[in-house]
């Protein structure tokens, strides 16, 4: 160390910063030994001391030590221009040795030095323009100098968000933001569940919970109102949620979608102030997505206008019911209606289950279904009934009654379509569970992305750490899913919106859009908190923070309310129908209309000069991306249309052929979705006046877009409708979006405008 810094050091001190260089991972390999010391032997600039000095540098056996490497560094940086535009190694290397003692290399030698130095860098595979920032204090670069701004109103994107509901979202937000909605610990689950009550008492006394019924009954007839208040609650303790969309969504709701006058009169008040807590029990052991399966029986006597309810075994009992375990007193229960020893299919009874006290009456059995991933303050339980009895007007007989000569009447003579139309009155809860995920999904994305933001690791060397959000593979992570976010906000906004001003003719079409974004945002929401997590590291990990409280309560959410894989062949099986019923109306001439406009659709977009068309502006066409998202859902319907008649055209049992193209339903379900949360999307970005908002939101929906498209890469190229050279484009451009919106990744979560008290993790609420 001495020798190399000494006057008598020669030429070996130019060696100096590429000794440190190769040292400074603490290892030295043999390529890299071998390399250096052919180099010393070589080089006609160094006389026998420096190479005898630089060999003794480079012996396994006497690495240098760790306070050795610092003052080499020191004396280095020590000996520079702060200010010098060094290119290498060999730049600081010359400078050194001319300071050293300059008349040790002759004027004419100096570019022979120099190259030499600069061979020796290639040789060793050191990238000198990096490296010289080890003995630099400044390092800028485009990644550290990249940081958050306010590019748009934050407010005003709040207010654009929350719509005509944005005083009634406050109003929920300021309540969850007093101490007495403080999270309390969920291990302790009695008291866990009592808490939770105890919140939807205060919600229901607020009178958020009868909302939704008609003012006669306490309500104020809002059912918007009521989707409005399940949203905002998510952005709190979902075992709330859930608690209250059972109490006061499905028991209450199906006393007032299955029900008529003399039920809403008797139950409606006191189900609205929680007076009478209850239950929905549709789903038994063996029978969960195939409501027509239910096992359990509701047999009528003629003689004493009554009905027996029964369980006939074990798997046919009604699992998994909220509000059961402890506090339910009532229960909409579904069963096989039995008149004279004849099926007619299953009916909706309002059964007794509790006394006063909330002790079980006679023949009804409840047991506790115990711990669960996630949503433990919800008293999930099991409903055995042994030849229970209740009276004839618990039928609830909006769609099926027993008249008084105990004969069967319904004003639907269908047995299909009364049976749907019953389960359509209650597609409510198909829209509030995504809504309630998405809101689950804003908290996870606020979390990791203003952590992201503050949180530094690495940076260059020389330089100061980095914010990870500034780095191109975490905002991979994050970005398209904030996107995502958005895009399926104002697509369930247009859910919404359709089912409260539904006519009957539509009502088939929005059963399949809600089943469809119900199945495609929890889907999201699953892989969004995921993704969260893992994007805070340990941080995600801990409890305090919340990841796990989220993930673990949302996950169930994929398959309540319909199991997600089973919901999009229900949305595939609307979509095959109303295809079916698109050609049944035409006739020859529109027959030959369709066949040529999708002749041409396929001629223009599949022209190679579209197929590769990589150009920027048409890359962020939003033309071009509703084509593309528009051609997909037609192909795929067409195809699977096509498939399943070949199939059965071969004489494959219908049953049979629609199992074989299960896996092709599905895509047709989420082509059909992804087309509509597209449309939707690019119609509000449209609508938005404020130039600097619809900027930002022009960059998510165009990358929305264009990360479904690349997700997407593989059915394209296999369709011939892009090239390599175009998906590869649709890459570059999905990154260079997620780099432009990472400046305002921030501020687009903060509009989500979720109070702290709500989010309630460390991480994500600045000291």
């Amino acid at each position: 160390m001495q020798n190399i810094l000494s006057d008598q050091s020669g030429n070996a001190i130019a060696l100096l910063p590429t000794l440190y260089v190769v040292w400074s991972d603490a290892v030295l390999s043999s390529r890299e030994l071998k390399t250096f010391q052919d180099f010393i032997r070589r080089v006609s600039w160094l006389d026998e001391n420096d190479r005898q000095m630089l060999q003794a540098k480079l012996s396994y056996n006497a690495p240098p030590t760790r306070e050795e490497m610092e003052q080499w560094r020191l004396a280095i940086k020590k000996n520079i221009n702060e200010d010098t535009e060094y290119n290498s190694l060999a730049s600081i290397g010359v400078d050194l040795a001319q300071n050293r003692s300059p008349k040790d290399i002759p004027e004419n030698d100096q570019i022979k030095f120099k190259n030499d130095l600069l061979t020796l860098e290639e040789d060793l595979g050191i990238i000198g323009k990096s490296a010289i920032y080890l003995f630099k204090s400044k390092h800028p670069t485009v990644t550290t100098a990249y940081s958050t701004e306010e590019a748009f109103d934050i407010p005003k994107l709040t207010s654009m968000l929350d719509g005509n509901q944005q005083p009634l979202i406050k109003e929920i937000k300021k309540l969850l933001s007093d101490p007495t909605f403080a999270y309390v610990d969920p291990a302790d689950i009695t008291a866990y569940r009592n808490q939770v009550l105890d919140w939807c008492k205060i919600l229901a006394d607020k009178g958020y919970g009868a909302v939704g019924y008609p003012k006669a009954y306490g309500g104020s007839g809002d059912m918007e109102a009521y989707f409005t208040v399940m949203e905002t609650l998510s952005y709190h303790d979902l075992s709330m949620v859930i608690k209250f969309g059972v109490q006061f969504g499905l028991w209450g709701m199906s006393i007032l979608s299955l029900g008529t006058e003399k039920h809403h009169q008797k139950y409606l008040k006191d189900v609205g102030s929680l007076k009478l807590p209850g239950c929905f029990a549709m789903t038994e052991t063996n029978h969960g997505s195939n409501v027509k399966g239910i096992e359990t029986t509701a047999t009528y006597d003629q003689n004493h206008r009554t009905f027996t309810i029964h369980t006939p075994h074990l798997d046919a009992r009604k699992e998994y019911i909220g509000n059961a375990a402890l506090h339910g007193r009532m229960a909409t229960v579904f069963a096989k209606l039995i008149i004279n020893g004849q099926d007619h299919g299953v009916s909706a009874f309002i059964v007794p289950l509790r006394d006063e006290s909330g002790s079980p009456l006679t023949g009804i059995h409840i047991e506790d279904c115990g711990r669960k991933m996630g949503l433990n303050g919800v008293d999930n339980g099991l409903i055995a009934f042994d030849q229970v009895v209740i009276p004839q007007e618990n039928m609830l007989d909006r769609f099926s009654r027993v008249n008084e000569n105990g004969e069967f009447e319904s004003p639907i003579a269908s047995d299909n379509k009364r049976f749907f139309t019953m389960l359509g009155t209650l597609v409510g809860g198909r829209i509030g569970i995504p809504r309630s995920a998405l809101a689950a999904s804003k908290s996870g994305l606020t979390i990791a992305i203003r952590y992201g933001d503050q949180r530094r690791q690495f940076g260059p060397e020389g330089g100061t750490e980095v914010p990870i959000l500034n780095y191109r593979m975490h905002q991979r992570r994050l970005i398209p899913l904030l996107a995502k976010t958005y895009a399926c906000h104002f697509a369930l906004q247009y859910v919404t919106e359709r089912f409260l001003n539904r006519t009957e003719e539509e009502m088939l079409e929005i059963e399949a859009l809600a089943a469809g974004m119900k199945s495609y945002v929890t889907w999201h929401t699953t892989a969004t908190l995921q993704e969260c997590r893992e994007a805070c590291g340990g941080k995600g990990y801990l409890s305090e923070n919340r990841m796990d409280a989220l993930k673990n309560d949302t996950d169930v959410y994929t398959t309540f309310e319909g199991d997600n894989t089973v919901l999009f062949q229900l949305v595939a099986k609307s979509r095959l129908s109303a295809y079916k019923e698109q050609f049944e109306n035409m006739n020859l001439f529109t027959i030959i209309n369709y066949v040529a406009l999708r002749t041409k659709t396929s001629l223009t977009e599949k022209n190679p000069l579209i197929v590769r068309n990589v150009d920027e502006k048409h890359l962020l066409d939003p033309d071009f991306h509703l084509s593309a998202f528009e051609y997909r859902e037609n192909d795929v319907l067409d195809s699977a249309a096509k498939r399943i008649k070949r199939l059965i055209d071969e004489g494959m049992d219908p049953f049979d052929a629609m199992n074989v193209c299960q896996h092709h339903l599905i895509t047709v379900g989420e082509a059909y979705i992804e087309r509509i949360i597209l449309q939707r999307f690019s119609e509000r970005v449209n609508r938005t006046e404020d130039k600097d908002i619809r900027k930002v939101l022009t960059k998510l929906c165009n990358l929305f877009a264009l990360y479904q498209l690349e997700t997407h890469k593989g059915w394209y190229l296999e369709q011939g409708y892009m090239d390599g050279v175009k998906t590869k484009a649709i890459r570059k451009m999905v990154n260079q979006l997620c780099w432009e919106i990472r400046k305002d990744a921030v501020p687009l979560v903060d509009a989500f405008d979720i109070p702290d008290p709500c989010l309630a993790a460390p991480i994500a609420i600045p000291s």
